[in-house]
């Protein structure tokens, strides 16, 4: 990753009839000003889409907040690129400069044209897979050394480290990803971070900011095990373990299993937040009184199969 702050950029940006800009595809960029590619024969207008299609070239300040559509799709690709890691470029305000967009096999249209020219998109046997902000991921980058099962799972500006694998109920939001090899089979929401050798149990949930009002950008360490339909509202830190079925907010009350005991025979309690991003650590339900214990553990906390991830 460079410590530069300016991105330039060069391809191709879909304008619609009214003026709406759509999408921008950036075949080059880099953290230097790049050479445009010659993409002529790609250019003019789509008929079919109700579209025309330009070439664009540009150069982003990674601090500024997004100025336009092609601005905010430059900082995505940078991300999915990896030329910067999630939360450090300023992504305020991206919504109002992406559209709804109707995204279809030939590329994106406003939602309004898709609906009146769908009969002869399917004569054409263009198809609509989805109305959204965010397109799918590959189909703008294709990740170096990255395995995904469901493209649809996974958006532009997903940050994915080579050896990550994303089976098909994983889900990379944008601005959210790994830094290093990982196993996702659970939702990784916008904003999260995930370290390299650490799996995300099929089902799981991690708490992203957008949805709750939070400020807490919630994050996992390396090589820690986020269980089978688990969730946080927390950090792991590296080496951490939370059994399966298990959800841990920064407000769950906690047993410290393996704290002194206090003068009445019982063990301390803290809140969830109290132990985000600490180490080596289990969290786990007591079977017998239904109490959230935490457990010290020392050890590698998960192991990946380097087969699989190569």
């Amino acid at each position: 990753m460079s410590d530069a702050r300016t991105i330039f950029g060069s391809g191709l940006t879909t304008i619609a009839a009214d003026g709406t800009v759509l999408d921008a595809w950036f075949a080059e960029i880099g953290t230097a000003p790049v050479q445009p590619s010659d993409l002529s024969a790609l250019t003019g207008p789509d008929e079919r889409r109700a579209v025309t299609v330009q070439a664009v070239q540009l150069s982003i300040d990674l601090d500024a907040a997004p100025a336009s559509t092609a601005d905010a799709y430059l900082r995505l690709h940078a991300l999915s690129h990896l030329l910067v890691r999630p939360n450090e470029l300023n992504l305020d305000g991206i919504f109002r400069h992406l559209p709804n967009i109707a995204w279809t096999s030939a590329g994106p249209m406003l939602p309004a044209d898709a609906a009146r020219l769908r009969p002869a998109l399917q004569r054409a046997g263009i198809q609509i897979s989805g109305v959204d902000k965010f397109p799918r991921l590959t189909d703008y980058v294709l990740p170096e050394g990255v395995r995904i099962a469901d493209a649809s799972r996974v958006r532009l500006g997903a940050h994915l480290a080579p050896g990550t694998t994303v089976m098909h109920e994983g889900f990379v939001n944008f601005n959210a990803g790994t830094l290093g090899a990982s196993m996702v089979e659970g939702r990784i929401s916008q904003g999260v971070v995930v370290g390299d050798g650490s799996d995300i149990g099929g089902g799981s949930s991690i708490m992203g900011t957008l949805s709750g009002g939070g400020t807490h950008r919630v994050s996992i360490g390396a090589r820690t095990l986020l269980g089978a339909n688990a969730g946080i509202g927390i950090s792991l830190g590296d080496d951490c373990i939370v059994e399966a079925g298990l959800y841990v907010t920064a407000g769950t009350k906690i047993v410290l299993a393996d704290g002194a005991p206090l003068a009445d025979g019982g063990r301390p309690v803290v809140k969830g937040a109290d132990l985000s991003g600490e180490n080596g650590i289990l969290f786990r339900r007591n079977s017998l009184s239904g109490a959230v214990e935490a457990v010290r553990r020392a050890g590698v906390g998960v192991t990946l199969n380097e087969a699989l991830h190569a």
